[in-house]
């Protein structure tokens, strides 16, 4: 009985082995940049079906769930950065979502970098689409704005920062609240004490008087964009 040949190494893999590795090498970058836990979309309700999504980083940020298509949207791309291949995603998606019923509010500024707006300078009109905001360098808006640059910013930073949107949407005077009305006439209804007698002035009594709350400035933008949404919808537009 003869012994069977013993097995021979061979030092030059297959054509299958070679490319296993070729495809782990091409995927590991790949792998170690995707992060763990990507960051939550921001987004926020602004009432009567109008839905304000924030983009930091395009084409990441861009909603994708299909509910989301047929709602009409404020997409808010001010202070936004991006190359040429950006704004082509970006046009591909507005072209793919923003409908006569469904619109996208967009809001740019003079920081929107021109690449991301480049694609949409040389669409014409669409019925889908509204531009709002300052003047950039690459789209001119629809509805052109006059903002102070930095009220704009600090009204962006304040929504992030977790001011209500009422807060920076609702630019009528405050009014004094009923309770605080209260508080002032019985503070004024009560009787002076009498302090006892002593070289030492007496010490000043607690104030009452209710602290003021920082009101974040107006974002004109934002709220040019929800004025416009409730004029459609009066105007049975949606």
């Amino acid at each position: 009985m003869k012994t069977p040949p013993a097995h021979r190494f061979n030092p030059r893999p297959s054509a299958s082995a070679s490319f296993s590795f070729l495809f782990l090498l091409i995927l590991l970058p790949v792998a170690v940049a995707v992060p763990t836990a990507p960051a939550a979309p921001f987004t926020r309700d602004l009432g009567e079906g109008l839905v304000y999504h924030r983009i930091t980083t395009l084409p990441t940020d861009l909603p994708t769930a299909e509910a989301a298509r047929k709602l009409p949207c404020v997409l808010d791309l001010r202070f936004v950065q991006g190359n040429a291949a950006a704004g082509t995603a970006l046009d591909a998606w507005l072209k793919f979502r923003a409908t006569s019923r469904a619109p996208v509010l967009l809001l740019i500024n003079a920081e929107t970098a021109a690449p991301v707006l480049a694609p949409l300078a040389a669409r014409l009109p669409s019925t889908g689409l509204v531009v709002i905001g300052t003047a950039s360098p690459g789209l001119t808006p629809d509805l052109a704005l006059k903002l102070a640059p930095d009220e704009e910013r600090r009204a962006y930073d304040a929504l992030a920062a977790g001011a209500a949107v009422e807060s920076v949407l609702n630019d009528s005077p405050e009014k004094i609240r009923e309770d605080e009305v209260l508080l002032a006439k019985e503070h004024r209804s009560r009787p002076t004490p009498a302090y006892p007698f002593s070289d030492d002035p007496p010490d000043d009594p607690p104030s009452t008087t209710p602290t003021k709350p920082v009101v974040p400035p107006i974002d004109s933008a934002l709220q040019r964009a929800v004025h416009l949404h409730r004029a459609l919808k009066a105007l049975k537009k949606l």
